[in-house]
């Protein structure tokens, strides 16, 4: 009768041959970096800014926007949040997540389709309504 042992990966050896230990559940590898290490600074103000540059672009037009719409240019104003929406897809479009910031709410599919849905939508009707300044 053999006397067979599994090691750690799966294989099989013989009597006489030398296995691996089995390492506890949830052991970590000394390959792994341990649990709390300190995510990087991305860079003190510059890397704040960078990260956020994207959203204070899109809040800075919607605030604009928001500014002509209570000086009674409402289709200004909206034609104007329509276009923050747009920028802030494509925005979320072309950076990853992390530069993303702000705009980084869902998942990158839906949110681009979401910012871009609703700033058309907004386009639309500022520029179709008849009535009101916009020049």
């Amino acid at each position: 009768m053999r006397d067979n042992t599994v090691t750690q990966r799966g294989t099989m050896t013989g009597p006489g041959e030398p296995t691996e230990p089995i390492a506890p559940v949830g052991a970590r590898s000394a390959a792994e970096p341990p649990v709390d290490t300190p995510v990087p600074d991305p860079g003190g103000w510059l890397g704040v800014v960078r990260t956020h540059l994207g959203f204070a672009l899109v809040l800075l037009t919607a605030a604009v926007g928001i500014l002509r719409i209570t000086q009674y240019h409402w289709r200004q104003g909206a034609a104007l949040i329509g276009a923050a929406l747009v920028l802030a897809a494509l925005f979320r479009a072309i950076l990853p997540a992390r530069p993303a910031g702000l705009l980084a709410v869902r998942g990158r599919p839906v949110d681009v389709f979401s910012y871009a849905g609703l700033g058309a939508l907004m386009l639309f009707v500022a520029l179709t309504i008849q009535g009101g300044p916009f020049g």
